[in-house]
């Protein structure tokens, strides 16, 4: 029997399937799965790569691979765009380039309880919704890479889901590049898809959404609010916003407006008080001003969102956002990207241990999710999908009440009851 490894980086999406293609190795290949480097020298080694940040983590990644096994058999898949393939094949030229496409036996696969089962952790479940998109922001390179919008069929989503929760799947995940346009290409949305699945697949399970854009979203936005009523769907949503300018969103081909996300912030903050809103922001993009950031500062203020993902702006080659950085009219020196990212982030971090401190004094049911950090300290995640801190080395898939007795900006604190 081989032995493959099978390490992913970056979104859960990249994650799902990653876990795809070590089900399909398993199959095709008859072999045994390691999801990380392992200790002994494996068969072969597939990295499913991440460059939505830069082209870095993913040639850390390989450099660390070829080096811990130089006579391993190496393949690469995952978001690795033209510029990235050039750099790999500079750090060894013995890697492969494949995709899920391309291993062995996946026409010919279906989901089966002996290759669903296999994942990364025996309690989350990933599901891949969709892939590709259906739209073309300047600054992303994964588009390149994936593709347009193709969705999944419902009946099939519907059914893995039913495995993972009869495999023990305390957690299901739907995953994909855009999950808020899932269905648009087949006549269905993302909230038909939650209520099937709530309809039809009982048990003591929480899904979790995807990430979203807000233009999507707002297409079925009320339909979407009644699936978060339902206490098996975590309260938290992850809708991108990218800038708070509609002048640099027009640059970046966003083809949202700032009051789309405030209006989806508003929905969700005023039906649940304590929900989670997460979102991303781009600082630095070409051309953005201080106005510019001055109206990101001010959306931030005023939709207050639990997480958020800050990221000073980085060209990926063959992206418009490239194109325009190379004009040294709209070029944002780095010294003013790292000096907005840190307003930025001092003001988020204020935001969150704000939003955090609400839960104190409250009691609340949670999951263990993994060890923290810190030594000898458990993750859990409470309704709203909040990071809760825990004393103790608890085993993951733990059930717990827990009384929540402060806040950081990035966790709540609790004690188990």
């Amino acid at each position: 029997m081989k032995n493959i490894a099978v390490i992913s980086q970056g979104c859960a999406a990249n994650f799902g399937e990653g876990e795809k293609a070590a089900r399909l190795l398993a199959a095709s290949e008859n072999a045994h799965i390691t999801f990380g480097l392992p200790k002994d020298a494996p068969d072969a080694i597939y990295l499913n790569v991440c460059t939505v940040k830069g082209n870095a983590g993913a040639l850390k990644l390989l450099r660390s691979a070829s080096e811990m096994y130089p006579e391993v058999p190496l393949f690469i898949m995952g978001c690795a765009p033209k510029d990235f393939r050039e750099e790999a094949l500079k750090v060894t030229d013995k890697v492969v380039f494949t995709s899920l496409e391309e291993i062995p036996a996946l026409a010919g696969m279906t989901t089966g309880a002996k290759t669903a089962t296999l994942r990364e952790s025996p309690y989350v479940g990933i599901v891949n919704i969709e892939e590709g998109c259906l739209d073309a922001c300047a600054f992303c390179s994964t588009h390149l890479v994936k593709g347009r919008l193709k969705s999944f069929a419902p009946e099939a989503i519907e059914q893995q889901v039913r495995e993972l929760v009869a495999d023990g799947c305390l957690e299901i995940q739907l995953t994909g590049q855009d999950c808020a346009c899932y269905g648009f290409d087949t006549g269905t949305n993302l909230a038909e898809l939650t209520q099937r699945i709530l309809a039809h697949v009982p048990g003591n399970y929480k899904l979790r959404l995807g990430m979203g854009n807000p233009r999507h979203m707002m297409q079925y936005a009320d339909a979407l609010l009644e699936c978060f009523r339902d206490e098996r769907v975590y309260k938290f949503v992850h809708v991108p916003v990218q800038s708070g300018s509609d002048r640099v969103l027009k640059a970046m081909n966003r083809r949202h407006t700032a009051e789309d996300f405030r209006q989806i912030a508003r929905m969700f903050n005023t039906e649940f008080p304590r929900f989670t809103l997460s979102t991303d922001i781009i600082v630095g993009f070409p051309g953005e001003t201080d106005d510019d950031f001055a109206e990101t500062m001010r959306l931030l203020k005023e939709t207050r969102p639990t997480v958020c993902n800050i990221t000073r702006f980085v060209a990926r080659p063959g992206t418009p956002a490239a194109r325009m950085e190379q004009d040294a009219a709209l070029r944002i020196p780095d010294s003013v990207k790292h000096e907005r990212s840190a307003i930025l982030f001092d003001a988020f971090q204020k935001i969150a241990q704000e939003n955090n401190a609400l839960w104190i004094g409250d009691t609340c049911d949670v999951v263990v999710e993994k060890p923290g950090h810190r030594a000898g300290t458990t993750i859990a995640r409470n309704e709203a999908y909040r990071p809760v801190a825990l004393a103790g080395d608890i085993p993951a898939g733990t059930r717990l009440s827990v009384r929540i007795t402060d806040a950081e900006a990035f966790a709540i604190i609790g004690e188990v009851l």
